[in-house]
C-alpha cells in the first residue's frame, strides 16, 4: 500500500517511520518547499498513490483537498483548525467519490475518553448544581486555540444533552504534547476527567490505522467510525 504524506514535520516524520508496521510504504512526501503554491499535488506524482495524510497547516486543507479528491486519492485529515470549512470539504469529497477520514485528534485514548466526557455530560444534564469547565493545553507552537479536540469534546457534550455554561480555557508553552481535562463542579464535590498525551506516537498511529481502513472506502468518516463500528 503506498502512501503519500502532505506535511513533513514532525508528525509527518513520525508517519514515515511508522508506516512499515502497517503494510505501507511512504512513496511521497511534500513539505512547504516541494508543494510550494500546490505544485507538488500532480497526476504524475500521485500516479499509484493509494491514501494520503495531510498534517499540513488550517488553510492548506482545502486546496490540498481539492486537488487530492480530484486525482481520485482517498484521504485523512488530521490537521486542526479548519472547522469553518467542514462543508466544503464534505462536499468535495461527494462530488469526488473518494474517501475521507477526519478528526481532530487520531489518538485511540482520546476518542474513548470522548465517549465518557459524553455520557458524563448526559447524567450531568439533569444534575443542575454542577457547572461545567473545559480545558486544553499544548506545546507553543499548535496554532489552533481552543483545540479541535476541546472544541469537539464540548460540542459532543451539548448534543448529549448539556446545555448550561461551559467556561472553556486553554493555554499553549513549552512542547506539551496535549491535556484535555473536562470538569463538573458543586457545592459539595468536584469530579475531573483528564487525557494527557505523553508523546505524538499516538496521535500517528491512530491515522495510520484510518489510512489503511478508508482505502476501498467512500464518503466522509470520523475516526470515532473506524474505532467503533
Amino acid at each position: 500500500m503506498k502512501l503519500a504524506i502532505v506535511g513533513y514535520g514532525k508528525m509527518g516524520r513520525l508517519l514515515d517511520s511508522l508506516a512499515p508496521e502497517y503494510g505501507m510504504e511512504t512513496a511521497l512526501k511534500l513539505d512547504e518547499f516541494n508543494n510550494a503554491d500546490y505544485a507538488g499535488i500532480t497526476r504524475e506524482a500521485f500516479e499509484g498513490i493509494d491514501v494520503a495524510i495531510d498534517f499540513s497547516t488550517p488553510e492548506a486543507v482545502v486546496p490540498n483537498v481539492e486537488r487530492i479528491a480530484a486525482l481520485g486519492v482517498n484521504m485523512v485529515i488530521g490537521t486542526t483548525g479548519w472547522n469553518e470549512q467542514m462543508d466544503r470539504v464534505k462536499q468535495l469529497t461527494e462530488d469526488h467519490g473518494v474517501g475521507l477520514v477526519w478528526s481532530p485528534n487520531f489518538s485511540i485514548g482520546v476518542n474513548i475518553f470522548s465517549r465518557v466526557v459524553t455520557e458524563a455530560a448526559r447524567w450531568m444534564a439533569i444534575q443542575p448544581g454542577y457547572e461545567a469547565w473545559a480545558y486544553e493545553i499544548h506545546h507553543s507552537q499548535k496554532k489552533d486555540a481552543p483545540s479541535g479536540t476541546l472544541l469537539k469534546l464540548t460540542e459532543d457534550m451539548r448534543k448529549a444533552g448539556y446545555q448550561r455554561r461551559i467556561d472553556v480555557a486553554s493555554n499553549r508553552a513549552g512542547a506539551h504534547p496535549g491535556t484535555h481535562e473536562i470538569g463538573f463542579d458543586s457545592a459539595a464535590d468536584t469530579i475531573e476527567l483528564r487525557h494527557i498525551a505523553r508523546s505524538r506516537e499516538g496521535f500517528a498511529r491512530g491515522a495510520l490505522a484510518a489510512a489503511r481502513w478508508v482505502v476501498g472506502r467512500k464518503g466522509f468518516h470520523e475516526f470515532s467510525e473506524v474505532l467503533f463500528q
